[in-house]
């Protein structure tokens, strides 16, 4: 972590700098997309829908904006970019107010169809064709037998339990509150530092170890590095960060010898759900392809499909299963990890990263990932379907 001198030394070099990221810093704090995208009624309109025998597509709720959509597109705009001399460091600032500002958008169209998948194409994008292929091909894979480790039979309250013993090795504090109104079972709020566990739901053993991995290992990892970094981009998000911190926490997943074939057809079903959506599958539609065709079971197909029809179809999804080929390549090159967990950064930005740590613009992370440490993965299936993704 940076020392107050040091700190304060930056801060008057870069003058200009750290006025624009702490001006953005504090646009960007009202606009957490999680937690307005995800439905308020899910339980309610999942019964719904159940009952209609799948013809009924629900209709969901959403939070009430807090901020004034059209005032913080102004205030984005507003700031003065040429005060930052640097070329390099003032061109990604720019990216960042258009990124952010395209956000806002998305939010603002939250559950107007067309209006809001649209704005989420602009921050999330579409599944590729090599995308789709690469879901296909995890999909002919045979399942694998159920064992005692996959059963659900953990409460909430087990979990919290669960996580709180896992968080004991990491040096920093773990709060954790219950939900019934997010579309995963736990994630984690980076503006809050805050773990949420979804309250209806019972867990496996080795859910358990995989949501740890995820959320814990690399989600508040890079939370509380960002938190330790002299700029505040580090913790608010640099532009498409989202593929790059899922798919180092899938892969972290990986390295800890909890992911399953199950779960990488997991995310495989949400790249084809997010795919659908382009060619204007209505929430039936989708669910009918996941449940019906590729023979998925109703609650998992039910929570995929939600999971890309929220808001009016997001996109979002189908960022898991590309970024995860993308930091395995990476891990096979035998490239660091840590420049990654620096806070919620980009591969598409390491360059960048690295011109920031020159003008020691980068502290040294205080934590890392403990499961890249070493590779526990034992099933030959995953390395081969990994080594052979497109």
């Amino acid at each position: 972590m940076i020392q107050p001198q040091e700190l304060h030394e930056l801060q008057h070099e870069y003058a200009a700098l750290f006025d624009i990221d702490g001006n953005l810093d504090r646009l960007i704090k009202k606009i957490e997309l999680l937690s307005y995208v995800n439905p308020l009624n899910i339980e309610k309109e999942k019964h719904h829908f159940f009952s209609s025998k799948y013809a009924k597509d629900p209709v969901f709720r959403y939070p009430k904006l807090k901020f004034n959509p059209y005032k913080l597109h102004r205030l984005f705009f507003s700031q003065r970019l040429e005060r930052i001399d640097d070329e390099d460091i003032r061109g990604l600032y720019k990216e960042i107010v258009y990124y952010y500002s395209n956000m806002v958008q998305c939010i603002e169209t939250i559950g107007q169809k067309r209006r809001f998948h649209y704005n989420s194409l602009r921050v999330y994008g579409s599944p590729t064709e090599k995308d789709v292929e690469n879901a296909r091909f995890i999909l002919h894979f045979a399942s694998e037998p159920i064992t005692g480790d996959m059963e659900k039979i953990y409460t909430p309250e087990e979990a919290k339990e669960y996580f709180e013993d896992f968080a004991q090795q990491y040096d920093f504090p773990l709060q954790i509150k219950f939900s019934t109104h997010i579309a995963a079972d736990a994630m984690v709020s980076n503006a809050s530092q805050t773990l949420f566990i979804k309250r209806n739901v019972k867990f496996s053993k080795n859910q358990l170890l995989t949501l740890a991995n995820h959320e814990i290992g690399v989600h508040l990892v890079t939370t509380y590095n960002a938190m330790g970094q002299p700029l505040k981009v580090f913790s608010n998000g640099f532009p498409k960060n989202v593929e790059t911190q899922e798919g180092l926490a899938v892969f972290s997943e990986y390295m800890s010898g909890a992911l399953t074939l199950k779960r990488l057809k997991e995310l495989a079903y949400r790249v084809l759900a997010s795919d659908s959506l382009i060619k204007g599958y209505t929430f039936s539609d989708t669910f009918d392809l996941i449940h019906n065709q590729y023979k998925l079971n109703r609650n998992d197909a039910f929570a995929i499909t939600l999971r890309a029809h929220r808001g009016g179809g997001f996109t979002k999804d189908r960022l898991y299963l590309s970024g995860l080929r993308k930091i395995y390549k990476r891990y096979l090159k035998e490239e660091s990890m840590e420049p990654l967990l620096t806070g919620k950064v980009s591969l598409d930005y390491e360059a960048a990263i690295r011109s920031l740590a020159k003008k020691s613009l980068v502290s040294k992370n205080r934590h890392t990932n403990l499961a890249y440490k070493q590779n526990n993965n034992l099933n030959k299936t995953l390395d081969f379907i990994l080594n052979n993704l497109k």
